[in-house]
């Protein structure tokens, strides 16, 4: 009978077997690793050309539509064969299926209906030709982000992670330039916010400004029903009836018109309001952002009953005009083109109804740290992105239409937001501050000149209307007493 091995030599040869088979699994694991690595980098090229081949493909789709869209204005109804031809051809441009969009296939997925903040992704122009055009600045703006996902959307998002805290720095100025990720900015916008009002910000202000409006009517009411229904027809969230975001909306603008007496409430404000309710969705959050625009960042009177400020801030933009565009402003001149018409309501909403979501936004990202500068960095960098197409542009009418949907084209937001802090440059606060003296000044003195003639005239009426005889009732009199 063979003799028991000792449990010295069993414990020994135990743990040469786990050594064995450790080193045996960690190779494996090595080797998987090594499999996975190698799978992961592949499907991040495939990935990569999956994206850029959408997107050229996107880029030819879209000079096809402005090829027809260009044969369309060319042949319209000369040609009946050709214009039958173009009519169909169309006519198939135009039926897409936003069903077609997938929710969950990320970045690659086709254009969807409506954007991440409820957007329509293809603009719904009412007048019948622009829909081919609106169809191709989808498509761009689809391509500009596809092109950029890796090489500029990745990085600016790692950037965004990797931040922290947020404190004012020049690192964090341009990152708020280039745009913050949608993940990171409800919380960004919070913060912005709160450094514009926290000597204004009160625990309970905001319930205590409802309730005020549950206790009594406010003059302003009517008008911010009237214009309820008028913001962002282009939004599913104020559009859906089911949605909640309309009912937030009235009561953010009730409660500001109790905060801000002497405005109440000045149209535009909707829009600003409803804004900011898309990207921070609760509404005393919402309310401060409005209240942190109205009163810290623009300035005084910029929405009262005379909107001098907004007046005065017209003015100094077209100085600034004229001093960095002069061809542009030549151009203009010689064709009596008056460019407030549009870019006033630019200043008083800052772009809401003007340029697509994601470049406003992005635009938000930058005003709501720096201020109003950002406002003519941005109405200048709109112009000269566009300088070209108006200067082809013969005819004064011609280019009044174009100026209404103009804003829309723009598709490049990298592109844009160059030429606003680079090419715009020197910009100095100094330079905006002496313009706005000086053109309030004499808008000031324009007003009380006006006041004085409209008094003068007043007076010269009532001294010369003759005296109406007790026995001689007006019509309105004779009505009454009927």
């Amino acid at each position: 009978m063979p003799p028991h091995p000792t449990p010295l030599l069993l414990r020994e040869d135990d743990m040469e077997a786990y050594r064995t088979q450790n080193r045996f699994l960690n190779s494996e694991i090595h080797q998987v690793t090594k499999l996975w690595r190698r799978v992961a980098e592949r499907q991040k090229a495939l990935l990569m050309k999956c994206a850029y081949l959408q997107a050229k493909n996107c880029q030819v789709e879209s000079k096809y539509l402005a090829g027809l869209r260009r044969l369309q204005e060319a042949v319209g109804d000369e040609a009946s064969e050709c214009s039958e031809l173009l009519r169909q051809l169309t006519q198939e441009a135009l039926q897409w299926e936003a069903g077609e969009a997938s929710a969950d296939s990320g970045v690659l997925s086709p254009i969807s209906e409506y954007d991440e903040y409820g957007f329509l992704t293809v603009p719904n122009y009412e007048v019948e030709d622009l829909k081919l055009l609106a169809k191709i600045q989808a498509l761009e703006v689809c391509s500009h982000h596809l092109l950029a996902h890796e090489a500029v959307e990745r990085p600016r998002r790692e950037r965004w992670a990797a931040l922290g805290e947020l404190a004012p720095s020049a690192e964090l100025k341009q990152l708020l330039r280039a745009g913050v990720p949608r993940e990171h900015r409800p919380r960004v916008w919070r913060w912005l916010v709160r450094r514009r009002v926290q000597h204004l910000q009160a625990p309970g202000r905001y319930q205590e400004l409802l309730s005020r409006g549950q206790a009594c009517s406010q003059p302003a009411a009517r008008q911010i029903e009237l214009d309820l229904n008028r913001t962002f027809p282009n939004n599913k969230h104020f559009t859906c009836p089911s949605s909640s975001f309309p009912e937030k909306l009235r009561r953010v603008l009730l409660a500001f018109s109790w905060q801000n007496p002497s405005i109440g409430y000045c149209q535009g404000l909707n829009r600003l309001a409803a804004i900011a309710l898309l990207v921070l969705d609760e509404e005393e959050s919402a309310f401060w952002c409005l209240v942190a625009i109205v009163e810290s960042i623009m300035p005084a009177d910029y929405y009262s009953k005379t909107l001098t400020s907004s007046q005065v801030d017209q003015r100094v933009l077209q100085d600034l005009l004229s001093e960095k565009l002069p061809r542009l402003m030549a151009h203009l001149g010689q064709h009596r083109v008056d460019l407030s018409f549009i870019t006033f309501n630019w200043f008083l909403v800052v772009f809401a109804d003007s340029l697509i979501s994601s470049i406003l936004l992005q635009v938000w990202d930058a005003f709501l740290y720096e201020g109003t500068k950002v406002v003519f960095r941005y109405a200048l960098a709109i112009f000269k992105y566009n300088e070209e197409e108006i200067l082809r542009l013969q005819d004064g009418l011609e280019i009044c239409q174009y100026l209404r949907f103009f804003t829309k084209t723009i598709c490049d937001s990298r592109k844009l937001m160059s030429i606003a802090f680079n090419d715009m440059n020197p910009f100095p606060m100094k330079q905006l501050r002496q313009l706005r003296t000086a053109h309030g000044e004499r808008l000031e003195a324009e007003l009380q000149e006006l006041e004085q003639l409209k008094a003068a005239y007043l007076e010269t009426q009532a001294s010369r209307l003759p005296a109406v005889p007790e026995a001689c009732a007006s019509e309105d009199e004779l009505d009454g007493e009927a």
